[in-house]
């Protein structure tokens, strides 16, 4: 029997989890909503149920360890999760070491937007090639990803490793000022990319330009792509504001890959032809090597696979 590892992803309000084998074939998958208003200890036991219930059906088979992707920032020594606006309770709290009690078994914690860019740049473009398994980032070194969801995530990917820099707090892209002076963040900046070009933008510009109140990202995409004029505006404002972001990345990073994830995503043909028409105009390198802009292929699933592939990595 080979070897497999356990991917979670754990959110402000769903928890998935999944067995992946060292080949990057996924085995099982289980998703229910995370008790999150229930407490903290109630998270943990979910985590725990879900992880036990994975190994048990694969129980003739080898646990190399489970990855956890948590929305916030992580100290990868010590397993504590030092920042998690989505996740009362969580800071400062020992979110590894109590799930090891629970499995007895390695855990490695991982900033969910991270363990996307992970997923992404390992499992690759086995598809375009003829494999079984999707994804774009594989057999490149240096990758930037960006996750639009509620908010704007990032993952950067450097010589094949994950940036985290010195606190651990490298890839936070949805913090670009795109628009200096504009909307206000809740991390204290004012312009924040997140705050135009997140699902939770979306929303709040279709409600400033009255097209109802409490329209998801969904929503809005619908009214757009019935000749909606003001709704098509709002996903040309989200192209102006990815270019900008893009542009910033490509000139400090100068990657080969840049990948864009996450549910609004969906949106790709209203905002893509804005979005690079704006990193035309602010890149100079992009205007005369242009790297690759791509949507991300895994899907929702990139979380789990690279959760997955932390513990597989490890000797």
């Amino acid at each position: 029997m080979g070897d497999f590892a356990i991917g979670v992803d754990l959110g402000g309000t769903n928890l998935r989890a999944a067995a992946v084998s060292r080949e990057g074939t996924m085995l099982r998958k289980i998703a229910g909503a995370t008790p999150v208003s229930a407490g903290r200890d109630a998270v943990i036991a979910d985590i725990v149920r879900s992880i036990q219930a994975l190994r048990d059906e694969l129980s003739g088979e080898r646990l190399a360890g489970v990855g956890v992707g948590i929305p916030g920032y992580i100290l990868m020594e010590k397993g504590i999760v030092s920042g998690a606006p989505n996740l009362p309770g969580f800071e400062n709290y020992p979110v590894r070491d109590e799930i090891e009690k629970g499995i007895g078994a390695r855990v490695i914690l991982e900033n969910d937007a991270n363990a996307a860019a992970l997923g992404e740049h390992w499992l690759g473009e086995k598809q375009r090639i003829g494999g079984q398994q999707t994804g774009t980032g594989q057999g490149v070194q240096d990758m930037v990803m960006l996750t639009l969801g509620t908010g704007i995530g990032g993952g950067i990917i450097l010589g094949g490793r994950v940036l985290r820099g010195h606190l651990g707090m490298a890839g936070e892209i949805g913090h670009i000022t795109v628009v200096p002076n504009g909307y206000p963040c809740g991390c204290g900046n004012n312009g924040c990319a997140e705050k135009y070009a997140s699902a939770t933008a979306v929303s709040a510009m279709a409600k400033l330009l009255n097209l109802g109140h409490d329209l998801s990202a969904e929503q809005v995409y619908r009214l757009a792509l019935d000749g909606n004029e003001r709704a098509q505006a709002i996903f040309e404002s989200v192209g102006v504001a990815l270019g900008t972001v893009l542009a910033d990345l490509i000139n400090i990073f100068d990657a080969p890959l840049y990948l864009l994830g996450g549910g609004l995503t969906g949106a790709w043909e209203l905002f893509e032809p804005v979005m690079i028409r704006e990193l035309s105009r602010r890149s100079f390198t992009y205007r005369n090597h242009p790297p690759r802009i791509e949507r991300a292929k895994l899907g929702s699933d990139a979380g789990l696979y690279g959760a997955a592939y932390l513990p597989l990595q490890m000797p």
